[in-house]
C-alpha cells in the first residue's frame, strides 16, 4: 500500500477505537458551548455546585477577546496584555521581523515597552454588549413563506441595527447579528475594537509548533504555543485593562477541579440531520481531503527545495505556514470523516434524531430535506473538484474565464462587456509558471476521474480515449497560451466555438458542469435552510436551553474537568512537564519537529519538574485556539491551543468520554519566560 494512503486510512480510522461504544444518544451530544445569552447557571451548580453569578459572567466575558478573524485572545494583565496562542500570532508576527532577524529561529521578547512592535492592520475585539431580539425578529417574520421569509427577517435586522446604533452604550461598536438554532433565535452582539496592537513575546518555532504536524490533535503533549501582544489606547499609552482581565495563575488547576474556556468556537454542525451526514460522509469531506492532501503533499516538495536557498527565506517561511494551515484542516477534516465513517458515533445520531422525531407529530422535515440532498448527490463531485480556487491551479481559473465568456457571448454582452470577459482570460496567464501549472492540472484532473458520478459523461467527453499524461499534455499545449492566437480565438464572437483545442473544448464543458452543479444547490438553498432551521426549532422544542447552539464564531464559554483518559492500552496523565519535552527531543534525534535551540539545551531542575501541557473534558473547536482556560476565580491557568485526535468528530458530535482540550499549562508558560527567555519585566507583570 502507498506509504502515504496508509497514513490517511491510519488517521481516519484510529481515533475511534477507544470512543465509547455505545449507542446511546445524550443532550451533551450537542456540546457545552453556552451562550452569554443564555449562561449556564444551573448547569454549573448541579455539575460544580458553583454558584456563577451574573457578575462572575459579566466579568469573564469582558476579559476575552476574539483575535483579528481566525482566533481567541484574552485580557492577562491591567496593562492591556493580550494572551493567545503562536500558532495564531506566527504568520503576523513574521511581518514584524527587520534586517537579519528571524523570529522562526529565535522568537522575539521584548524587554522594555518601547521594545513591542506594533503590526499594521491587526486588530483585536472586546464583546462589549449582548441583546437577545429573537421576539421581534420572528415576529417580523411570523406570517411569511418560507420564500418571503428571508427578506423579512433581512429588513427587521437592518432596523435593530440601525435602531441600536444610536443607543447610549452601543455607538461606535461594531454591531453583529448572531443567528443561532438554525434561526430559532437571534442576538446582537456589540463589539468594541482595538487597533494599536504590538507584539511582547514569541517563542521560536522549535517550541510553539514543537512536534509539529505529527504530534498536531496528539496527546501527551509537550508545547509551548502561547503568544502575548499588547492593546494600547489612542494616546499611544498600554491600554488600562484592570477592571476585566484574567489574573495569571502559574500553580494551575489539579486533577477533577473544575476549568471553563471562553473563547470564540468557529464553526460545528452538530444540527445537521442523519441524511446530511451521510453526505457530508461520502461527498463533502471525501473530496475536501483528497484535495487538501495533495496539495500538502505538493507544497512540501515545493518547500523542502526552497528551504535549501538562503534567498528564498522569506518565501519559505510563508510557503510553511500554509504547509502547516493545510496539514491541520487534513487531521481535522480526515479525524471529522473517520467519526462519520464510525457506526457507534452514527448511531447516536440516529438515535437523537429518532427521539426528537418521535416528539414532533406531523411533520416530514426530515424526509423532505433527505429528498433534497438525495437531488444534489449526483453533483457532489463537480461543486467540488470544478470550483475555481487558486490552490486548484490557473488552469481551471482559466477555464472557468473562458467559460465566462461564452455565456456572455451567449447572453449577448455589448462589446465593453466582452472586452472585460477576453481581459480576464489573459489576466490568468499572468505570472503563469507552466512547470507548476502542468502539475496541479494533472492532480485536479485525477482527483475528478476518481470521483465524478458514473452517470456523467462529463470527464469522458473532456479526454476522449486519452490518458491522463496526453489530456494534460495537450491541454498544455494549446493554442490559449499563445497571445496571438488567442487574439485571434477570442477576438471573434464564435470562432473559439470552432476551436478542436482541447482546452478551449474543456473549458465550455468543465464551466457548464460546475455551473449546473452550482444551480442544483443554490437553487435549493433556501428550501434546504427552511428545512434546517426548523428541524433545529424541533430539537429546541424537545431540550430548550439545555441544548446549546453550534457554534458561530462568537463568545462561548464551555464547561470541563482537568482529567486524563485511557488511550493505546494505557492511561494518558492530566498533566505533562518538561521532561517529556526533553525526552522527545533527545528519542527522535534532535531533529524537527522535535528539535530544541541552542539556549534550550541547558535546562535547570525546576523547569523540568514544571507542567508544560494538560487536558480537561472541556468542548472546543477551531476558532477556540488561543482562549483562555480559567478556575472559578475568574484566574487563567492555562491556554488552549488544541484537541486530542479523538476530539476530531467534534463538528458533529461531542463525546465526552475520550475527547479532551490540549492546553499549554500556565507554570509552562510562566517558568519558560523566567528560566529560558529571563523575560523578567513579562514575569513580573503576569505576577500582577
Amino acid at each position: 500500500m502507498n506509504l502515504k494512503k496508509f497514513q490517511v486510512l491510519i488517521l481516519v480510522c484510529l481515533p475511534f477505537l477507544l470512543i465509547s461504544q455505545s449507542t446511546e444518544h445524550s443532550p451533551y451530544d450537542f456540546g457545552k458551548m453556552w451562550t452569554f445569552e443564555q449562561p449556564p447557571i444551573k448547569q454549573f451548580e448541579e455539575q460544580y455546585g458553583f454558584k456563577a453569578d451574573e457578575a462572575w459572567f459579566e466579568d469573564v466575558r469582558l476579559s476575552a477577546l476574539k483575535f483579528a478573524t481566525w482566533c481567541s485572545a484574552s485580557f492577562v494583565s491591567p496593562d492591556g496584555l493580550i494572551m493567545t496562542n503562536h500558532h495564531c500570532s506566527r504568520d503576523e508576527s513574521i511581518k514584524l521581523q527587520t534586517g537579519t532577524e528571524n523570529f522562526d529561529n529565535n522568537g522575539f521578547v521584548a524587554n522594555t515597552l518601547a521594545d513591542e512592535r506594533k503590526l499594521d492592520g491587526l486588530f483585536v475585539e472586546q464583546l462589549i454588549n449582548v441583546v437577545d431580539v429573537t421576539d421581534r425578529v420572528l415576529g417580523a417574520a411570523a406570517k411569511a413563506s418560507d420564500s418571503e421569509r428571508g427578506a423579512l427577517i433581512n429588513g427587521e435586522l437592518e432596523a435593530i441595527q440601525s435602531e441600536y446604533q444610536a443607543k447610549d452604550g452601543w455607538e461606535n461598536l461594531r454591531l453583529q447579528v448572531v443567528t443561532f438554532y438554525s434561526g430559532g433565535k437571534y442576538s446582537l452582539y456589540g463589539f468594541k475594537k482595538f487597533e494599536d496592537i504590538r507584539l511582547v513575546f514569541i517563542p521560536e518555532n522549535d517550541l510553539g509548533f514543537y512536534g509539529g504536524d505529527p504530534d498536531n490533535f496528539t496527546y501527551p503533549r509537550y508545547n509551548l504555543d502561547c503568544t502575548f501582544w499588547r492593546a494600547y489606547d489612542d494616546d499611544g499609552k498600554p491600554l488600562d485593562t484592570s477592571k476585566h482581565y484574567y489574573k495569571f495563575n502559574p500553580e494551575g488547576a489539579v486533577e477533577g477541579e473544575p476549568v471553563f474556556v471562553v473563547g470564540n468556537p468557529g464553526r460545528t454542525e452538530r444540527y445537521r440531520t442523519v441524511a446530511q451526514l451521510e453526505y457530508d460522509r461520502d461527498y463533502r469531506y471525501k473530496h475536501l481531503l483528497k484535495f487538501m492532501t495533495n496539495r500538502r503533499d505538493l507544497m512540501q516538495t515545493e518547500y523542502d527545495a526552497m528551504s535549501q536557498d538562503v534567498s528564498k527565506v522569506g518565501e519559505a517561511q510563508v510557503l510553511l505556514g500554509s504547509i502547516n494551515r493545510l496539514s491541520n484542516g487534513i487531521k481535522a477534516y480526515g479525524g471529522i470523516l473517520g467519526g462519520l465513517n464510525n457506526p457507534t458515533l452514527m448511531g447516536r445520531k440516529i438515535s437523537m434524531e429518532q427521539e426528537i422525531k418521535s416528539k414532533s407529530a406531523g411533520v416530514n422535515y426530515w424526509s423532505d430535506l433527505e429528498a433534497s440532498y438525495a437531488k444534489l448527490k449526483p453533483h457532489g463531485w463537480a461543486i467540488t473538484h470544478l470550483a475555481p480556487s487558486p490552490l486548484r491551479g490557473k488552469v481551471l481559473t482559466l477555464m472557468h474565464a473562458i467559460s465566462n465568456y461564452d455565456a456572455a457571448v451567449q447572453g449577448g454582452a455589448t462589446e465593453d462587456q466582452l472586452s472585460e470577459a477576453r481581459a480576464s482570460i489573459d489576466a490568468n496567464l499572468t505570472d503563469f509558471d507552466m512547470a507548476r501549472e502542468e502539475t496541479l492540472f494533472r492532480i485536479l484532473i485525477e482527483e475528478i476521474k476518481a470521483d465524478v458520478s458514473p452517470t456523467d459523461n462529463t470527464v469522458a467527453r473532456a479526454i476522449g480515449g486519452q490518458s491522463v499524461d496526453d489530456y494534460v499534455t495537450a491541454v498544455m499545449s494549446s493554442e490559449v497560451f499563445d497571445t496571438k492566437k488567442r487574439e485571434k480565438c477570442f477576438g471573434s464572437k464564435n470562432k473559439y466555438q470552432k476551436s478542436k483545442d482541447v482546452l478551449t473544448q474543456s473549458a465550455l464543458l468543465f464551466g457548464n458542469r460546475y455551473n449546473e452543479a452550482a444551480q442544483m444547490f443554490q437553487s435549493s438553498s433556501a428550501q434546504r435552510r427552511a428545512l434546517e432551521a426548523k428541524i433545529a426549532n424541533q430539537a429546541f422544542q424537545v431540550y430548550g436551553t439545555d441544548l446549546p447552539p453550534d457554534a458561530t464564531f462568537t463568545l462561548r464559554i464551555s464547561d470541563g474537568v482537568v482529567k486524563g483518559y485511557s488511550y493505546n492500552g494505557t492511561d494518558a496523565p492530566e498533566i505533562t512537564t518538561y521532561f517529556g519535552l526533553y525526552d522527545r527531543h533527545y528519542s527522535h534525534g534532535e531533529v524537527f519537529p522535535w528539535s530544541l535551540p541552542e539556549r534550550w539545551l541547558n535546562p535547570p531542575m525546576e523547569l523540568l519538574k514544571s507542567p508544560l501541557n494538560f487536558v480537561s473534558t472541556n468542548d472546543i473547536i477551531g476558532g477556540n485556539s488561543g482562549s483562555a482556560i480559567i478556575n472559578q476565580k475568574g484566574e487563567a491557568v492555562g491556554l488552549i491551543f488544541d484537541g486530542n485526535i479523538e476530539s476530531l468528530p467534534g463538528n458533529f458530535i461531542f463525546d465526552e468520554e475520550s475527547n479532551r482540550s490540549v492546553s499549554v499549562h500556565a507554570g509552562g508558560i510562566y517558568n519558560a519566560l523566567k528560566y529560558i527567555y529571563k523575560a523578567d519585566r513579562l514575569v513580573k507583570e503576569l505576577d500582577k
